[in-house]
């Protein structure tokens, strides 16, 4: 469990009514940097997910302009007795604990008590190949080191207490899942390992050298630490369900199995306080947190899509870091955009479920409305360009000269000589938009019945377009 995110899960189904129940801080009642028209938005995409899944309650915080912008909780945090969620609760935040190890690790390594690149056989010298592994490859999930919870529950052997060094001698001794830095493969292990790294490297347990190096400074109060100890009553309680029956509670994981990997719960607000940490700089140097937010490349050159503890993504046509979280009962979702001064958290306490990660993504959407309007003109224009070349004509008055000397009449004849055959697209979908050159380039796939084009163009900071191409795909 404890994985990056549950996207490909379909969301379950509820059938009955749920009483929701929304209590907020009251600031988000003064003035705020959303509209009532937005909270109101985000409200409804809550209660929905909420109805439809199942899922008793959820806790939001939005991080917009650069400053928590709305706090809100929406359902049930106990259902016997029936307790309404509120926003100072705590939810366990599952796999996005990894994040905070990353960090500590890369306190240390600005201290040169260790590097990214030191060998794990410098601290932990009888775990396979450790003398091949570095701590890079720990966090990147390139390591190789078999995952010890693959599994979407707790297995009966998991309620039992466990220490770190058992997890690895059943885990880390064993032969690699593949030679390090070949593969990407999501494992609970790697992290183990590098919480062990940072207490030998610190001198102090991994929760002490957090307190003091990450959570105070930020003011994150309410931290806790739920490996081995459910939450208290006046926090969220998890639970599960099977199929379309009723929520049972959770069982909690022994001792031990949640370690440096997934050990954290705290309420949304304590999150957000970290995504603005990670938007200023304010733990790391910017040298460290380019390092955490980098795509680790395979030996090969192949992407990963992931940095350091965190998952790098282009979302919404914006940069995006990103993790989710899911141990017993619980399942959570950050996606921080750090370009833009924008963060999204969700926090549940159903496991299986999807409703945080479909919150959360809606949300980010509505975020980002203006910029999809724009864009949508933009593809609108693009849609008719490619409809006049298929007629042969082009309205000139849209580009530049250099673009007008691209579309040469003989150029125009031939688009429409070979296009104008295939009728109308049947989809025409922007698929990117990125800077370069001081121009913006967007693209877009038009598929036909049986052919389908990529479609490049680029735009100049006055509107003009530079660009306007079509490459067959196979």
């Amino acid at each position: 469990m404890c994985a990056l995110g549950r996207h490909q899960r379909p969301p379950f189904i509820f059938l009955a009514a749920v009483c929701l129940s929304c209590t907020s801080f009251a600031q988000t009642q003064a003035k705020s940097p959303v509209s009532l028209e937005f909270r109101e938005q985000v409200d409804q995409i809550a209660r929905q997910a909420l109805e439809s899944t199942g899922v008793p309650s959820a806790s939001i915080a939005i991080v917009k302009d650069g400053q928590i912008a709305y706090i809100q909780a929406y359902g049930h945090a106990r259902l016997e007795p029936h307790i309404p969620a509120r926003p100072e609760m705590r939810y366990s935040v599952g796999s996005i604990s990894k994040q905070f190890t990353a960090t500590a690790i890369l306190i240390l390594a600005e201290e040169h008590k260790l590097s990214l690149d030191d060998p794990v056989s410098r601290y932990l010298p009888t775990l396979t190949r450790a003398n091949e592994v570095t701590i890079r490859e720990l966090l990147s999930h390139t390591s190789g080191y078999q995952d010890y919870w693959p599994q979407d529950y707790v297995p009966p052997f998991m309620l039992a207490e466990v220490t770190a060094d058992q997890i690895l001698e059943q885990w880390a001794r064993k032969p690699l899942d593949f030679d390090p830095g070949t593969q990407w493969q999501y494992s609970n292990t790697n992290f183990v390992i590098a919480g062990l790294i940072v207490e030998k490297a610190s001198g102090m347990p991994l929760l002490k050298f957090l307190r003091e190096r990450v959570f105070t400074p930020i003011k994150m109060e309410s931290v806790a630490d739920v490996d081995g100890r459910p939450l208290g009553d006046t926090d969220a309680t998890g639970y599960l369900r099977y199929g379309l029956g009723p929520d049972r509670v959770a069982p909690k994981e022994g001792k031990g199995w949640l370690y440096a990997a997934a050990e954290l719960a705290m309420p949304a607000q304590d999150l957000a306080k970290w995504d603005l940490a990670m938007i200023n700089h304010r733990l790391l140097k910017p040298s460290s947190y380019k390092e955490m937010q980098t795509e680790v490349l395979l030996k090969n050159g192949e992407g990963t899509r992931y940095g350091l503890g965190i998952a790098v993504r282009h979302e919404l046509n914006h940069r995006a870091l990103e993790h989710g979280g899911a141990v017993s009962g619980f399942a959570a979702q950050n996606v921080v955009f750090p370009d833009d001064r924008v963060a999204v958290i969700v926090l549940t306490n159903e496991m299986p479920a999807d409703a945080a990660s479909e919150i959360a993504h809606k949300i980010a959407g509505l975020l980002f409305s203006e910029d999809q309007v724009l864009d949508n003109k933009e593809k609108q224009r693009a849609r008719r360009l490619f409809d006049q070349l298929q007629q042969g004509v082009v309205d000139r008055s849209l580009l530049t000269a250099n673009a007008n000397s691209y579309l040469t009449e003989q150029a125009l004849q031939d688009f429409s000589t070979s296009l104008a055959p295939l009728g109308p697209p049947q989809e025409f979908v922007q698929t990117g938009k990125e800077q370069r050159g001081g121009m913006t380039f967007f693209s877009y796939k038009a598929k036909f019945s049986q052919r389908t084009f990529a479609v490049w163009v680029r735009e100049m900071p006055d509107g003009k377009i530079e660009q306007y191409q079509l490459m067959v795909e196979p």
